[in-house]
């Protein structure tokens, strides 16, 4: 298997595929070793995972081991794919079709691949950093001047929330008409702000390092430092936390290294990073 590649549990479903698929398409596999077609579109469908490079997931379903899903999703032959989208499924086959067909499917569904990563050039500039807290006074006086303009005030709950001044950007998202509170900058900054008030009395940073450095397998300190590097911002280093507590014990309170990390991915505004680390825990469930 490869990196977009993982086995799909009864216990993990939900998160790792109904979840999985709001952010990215999740191809389901049901099959089974005994079965002849199945191993004739399996290579097939793992090869067009790696090509596309997570633009979408696959699932694999061995309806031996996993007769309960199998049973829930009444599956009556193998091979069967179901396509998930947005949590929902919206499509699916029975058959062992050609690699053709399984590229037209695909691309019906309006599934492409992902570019490479490549690095940037040498003498590309980098983004021009925003002060938040500039931020907020540039806004202030924007609303000051169109009080009745609702898409400045969720500009200006966006930068309160990076300034850690909560209860006044709730405030304003708790105004804001449906059309904008739905937005998913919105969302994601009330996620942070969920994680925030979640971690308020934690240790200081160093001090879980600290209790990390002297117990590597203290995952209640690479909860809490995961989730205190998430709501100060840095994204990459509380998901590499968060990610190494899924490591060591996946299993850990009743999965609870897999709750957060897939909490911790609507946090992050950057997608790039998002499939990163998706793919990163899919190929520690291989």
């Amino acid at each position: 298997m490869n990196a977009f590649v993982f086995d799909a549990k009864l216990d993990s479903f939900e998160q790792d595929v109904i979840n999985a698929s709001k952010e990215t398409p999740v191809l389901v596999d049901f099959w089974a070793e005994w079965c002849g077609p199945c191993k004739q579109i399996g290579p097939l469908l793992e090869k067009l995972a790696l090509e596309f490079n997570g633009g979408f997931l696959l699932a694999k379903v061995d309806v031996d081991k996993e007769q309960q899903l199998a049973g829930y999703f009444q599956i009556k032959s193998i091979p069967t794919l179901m396509l998930l989208k947005d949590g929902k499924i919206v499509d699916g086959f029975s058959a062992a079709l050609p690699e053709a067909q399984l590229r037209e499917f695909l691309s019906h569904h309006q599934i492409t691949a992902k570019p490479q990563l490549a690095e940037a050039p040498l003498e590309a500039e980098a983004p021009e950093t925003v002060d938040p807290h500039q931020e907020v006074v540039r806004l202030r006086h924007a609303v000051a001047e169109a009080p009745e303009d609702d898409a400045l005030k969720l500009e200006l709950g966006l930068a309160l929330a990076a300034t850690q001044t909560y209860a006044e950007a709730l405030a304003l998202f708790d105004a804001l008409p449906a059309n904008l509170s739905m937005d998913e900058r919105v969302s994601k900054a009330r996620a942070r702000i969920d994680l925030a008030e979640r971690v308020k009395d934690a240790p200081p940073i160093d001090v879980l390092l600290a209790a990390i450095a002297a117990k590597p397998e203290d995952f209640e300190a690479l909860r809490l430092l995961g989730l205190q590097y998430l709501v100060q911002g840095q994204a990459e280093a509380g998901l590499a936390r968060l990610l190494e507590m899924f490591r060591l014990n996946r299993d850990y309170q009743d999965g609870l290294p897999r709750k957060l990390l897939i909490e911790a991915f609507n946090t992050v505004d950057d997608e790039d990073l998002v499939r990163q680390y998706r793919r990163k825990m899919a190929s520690l469930l291989n």
